[in-house]
This record gives structure tokens, sequence and C-alpha cells, in this order.
């Protein structure tokens, strides 16, 4: 098999990342991973790279459609990296991030817990509550929209069917504000220009945005005439602000916000607390999965009928703001109390300014590197009764989970985002006394690739505990 061959092939797989796998007789059987095909499909598609193990192809023609195959209904897909399932029902996406969660744990992990069925978003669209959308002149014209996958090639897009609606009309005025007063597009090859991203952020009601604006310098021409424009456009604009990143590349945000009109942040409601939102400020972007996300956690963190008399101690590491244990301590339904580990100052400024909007007195938060805090706390004598962990993508450090096991928690709560590190973490884990009991996968970003889950780890008394 060889770039620019013509095959005919039966679609008898999928990946998370939305392509179609079809296997090929006359070659070895070896895979070709073709985007926006699905299971079911018959395809007429061309090979555009070849390599010794498995090949790439394009669709040039649906030949007989698979029955969980759906109108993508969005001009952008699948040329847009944003989503990967927008041509398969929701019903056989769920279905298929389910089977791919339980395989890798397997597979990777050699873990098997109960596997709890995947809790769905109530829809798989407009769930998003910020947005960030680049900018560049296409034909003489300022657009927005999103990079088409691996690259920095903008697919203009009007209106993301992932995002509230009135961000549509807030990014128009955005760009015709920007035509209007010349405004220059950074460049990231030349770093030149001034013009980044417009970052918009909504809570879950509708009733407050944030604007911002992310620019290579410190003001903006026009400003009154923007703010008189956002505002006309959308009565729920509650601040308008400047993100100011003269970093060269591709970062997203720079460390400093300065107010051109109106408030800083916007108010939120999750597990029943009021959050307060700045442009910097870490949170879900799907509110109400959230909520289902962290409810889970907390049923997983309460150990029910307790011998010890004092309060429930939880260690939150990787707490960012305090949302998720904050919303567990008020969602444990017993006395307890949290300590929540952070290395970024800001973060943790913004976790104790959370704690004290919503009366905990028992939450303190420490900025501190989470292994160092799982030491020091360990130094201290203070001995956690359950660990709530939420780390980014690349998962923990072999010398956090070491840690932890020897602090020798009753319970570990672990938190994912991506399932091939969530195995290798629970692999080791259990080397270390922890059996992973029960999973519950939640669909946080419907018509993506990615997936949440939640685990929960007990100790196994009949196994030591031990430093690798």
């Amino acid at each position: 098999m060889k770039k620019n061959d013509i095959i005919e092939a039966e679609i008898t797989g999928m990946t998370l990342q939305g392509a179609g796998i079809a296997r090929c007789e006359d070659s070895e059987n070896m895979p070709v991973f073709i985007p926006a095909a699905c299971t079911g499909d018959r395809v007429r598609a061309v090979i555009i790279k070849a390599k010794r193990n498995c090949a790439f192809g394009k669709v040039l023609e649906i030949l007989t459609p698979s029955p969980m195959r759906i109108n993508p209904g969005c001009a952008a897909f699948p040329r847009c990296g944003g989503c990967a399932f927008r041509h398969i029902s929701y019903k056989a996406e769920l279905a298929l991030k389910q089977k791919e969660l339980t395989e890798t744990l397997r597979r990777i992990g050699g873990v098997q817990p109960n596997m709890q069925p995947i809790i769905a978003a109530e829809s798989p669209d407009r769930y998003r509550n910020k947005a960030m959308l680049p900018l560049r002149y296409e034909n003489n014209r300022v657009e927005t929209g999103f990079f088409a996958r691996h690259s920095h090639r903008l697919i203009p897009c009007d209106d993301c069917l992932l995002a509230p609606e009135s961000f549509a009309g807030l990014t128009r005025t955005v760009c015709d504000w920007a035509q209007a007063a010349g405004c220059s597009i950074y460049d990231e090859e030349t770093h030149n220009g001034l013009l980044r991203q417009i970052y918009l952020r909504q809570n879950r009601e509708g009733s407050e945005i944030l604007v911002t604006l992310v620019i290579n310098g410190n003001d903006i021409p026009q400003a009154k005439q923007l703010i008189q424009a956002l505002r006309q456009a959308n009565a729920a604009v509650k601040g308008i602000l400047l993100n100011h990143n003269t970093v060269h590349g591709n970062t997203l945000l720079g460390p400093r916000c300065t107010q051109l009109w109106g408030a800083q942040h916007i108010n939120e409601t999750l597990c029943g607390l009021r959050f307060e939102l700045s442009p910097l400020s870490f949170f879900q972007v799907n509110s109400a999965q959230a909520e289902r996300l962290y409810t889970t956690a907390a049923a997983y963190a309460n150990p029910g009928k307790r011998t010890e008399n004092r309060p429930l101690r939880l260690l939150d590491l990787y707490c960012g703001t305090g949302t998720v244990g904050l919303s567990v301590l008020n969602l444990c339904g017993i006395e307890a109390e949290l300590i929540g580990v952070e290395n970024v100052p800001q973060a943790v400024e913004d976790a104790r300014r959370n704690a004290a909007a919503n009366g905990f007195a028992n939450a303190r938060f420490l900025c501190a590197d989470a292994t160092e805090a799982a030491q020091q706390l360990a130094a201290e004598g203070w001995t956690p009764d359950v660990v709530l962990i939420d780390p980014p993508r690349k998962g923990c450090d072999a010398a956090l989970l070491r840690h932890m096991a020897e602090m020798q928690p009753e319970r570990i709560v672990y938190i994912s985002c991506d399932p091939a590190t969530l195995a290798r973490d629970l692999a080791i884990l259990q080397e270390l006394g922890y059996a992973a009991r029960e999973a519950t996968p939640v669909d946080m970003f419907p018509r993506t690739g990615h997936v949440e889950t939640v685990v929960r780890l007990e100790r196994e008394q009949t196994l030591p505990v031990h430093a690798a």
C-alpha cells in the first residue's frame, strides 16, 4: 500500500480521535485510519500517508453509510479540529468511550474495577461555558474560528455548536470593531500584530458574560467604541478586559489582565456553592457535568460509618481554585475537614477566597508542590482519611503516588482526564496496596475524544504499603 492508492473498505472500528479503522486484506490486514468514517461504513478512500505498519486515508465517497451515522450539522466539521464525533449518534459516542476506557484500564493497567455506566450529558451541544477563539485576516476580513487539527490554519466558524449561542454575536461584534479600527492581527512567526485571541466566559444561566481580548501589547485603539458595541450586542456582558500576552509562540494567556469596563469576574454556582471566575481562574468547561462529576467523587469519598471520633480528613491534591475539594466537602454529608494543595499562587488565593465566601472554616489551602506537601503533612503527623486527586493529563509521578500510599488513607478518589495515564497510575497504586474498586466515566466533553473518569480505590489490609 502506498500514497495515492484508492481503496474500498469496511470500517470495523473507531478511535477516540474520531477516525474509522479499516483493514485491507491485500495489505496483510494493515490498519488504515480514516477520519470522519465510522464503524459500519463502507467507504471509498485515498491513501494520503503510508507507513510500514499502518496507513492514513481520506474519504472520497461513502458507499454504504453506517446505521450510527448522522448529519454533522456543522459546516466546519471535520476540517475544524474541535469535534471528533459530529458524524455519529450520541448513543454510539457514549458506547465507544465506555468501551475504550474499559479496555485501556485492562490493557495498560491490568485493572478491572466495577465499571459503572457512563454519565451522559443532557445535551451534546451548547455545553461549553468558555471559548478561546484565534483571529486571522481571511479575504481581507477579520475572522474567528478554530485551527484545523495539528495546524494553525484557521477554519472560519461563526457559531460553534459546542458554545452558547450568545458567543456568535459577540465574536462578530469584536471582528467588526477590529476591522473598523484597523487592528493588526498577531502573527506567531514574526511576533508582530496586536490581537491574538477572543476569550469568552459565561455562567450557566447565561446572565453574566466576560469578554477578554488577548493582546500582544498594552492597549487597544477605539476602546470606547468596542465597549459600546459589546454592551449593545448583549446585555449579559458584565465585564470587558484585556489580557496582556507578549510571549512569543502559542501560549494562550498572559499572567496579567486589565479592566476596560465593568466587572473583572462573573459568578457561577456549582454543587450549591458560589464561585467567582476571572479570566485566569480554572473551572470545568461543562458546569452541569462538573456537578455530576463532583457528586460522584463525593459519594466515593464518603466511607459511611466511621469509628474515629473526629471529622473526616480530606486531602485535595492539585486543588486548583478549590472547586473539587470544596464541592466534595459540601456534598459529603458527614462532618469533615479539607486541606487543599496547589503550586500556583493565584489559584491558592482564589481557593481561599472561595472557601471564605462559602463559609468554610474547616478548609485550608497550601501553596506547594503536591509531592512536597504530601511529605510535609506526613512529617507533621496529619494523615488523611481520603485523598482526592485530579492531576493534569500527564497523571502523577511515581514519587507522589508513593507518598500518598505511605500516608495510608482509607480511600483514594482519583479523577482523570486521560485513560492511559490513569491506567498506568492505577497499576502503580495497586502495587502499593490500593485496589481500584469502582469507576464511573463522565462525558464532560461531548463530541470530542475526551472522557473524565472517577475511580474509588481502597486500601487492602492484606497488602503491604511499601516504597518502590
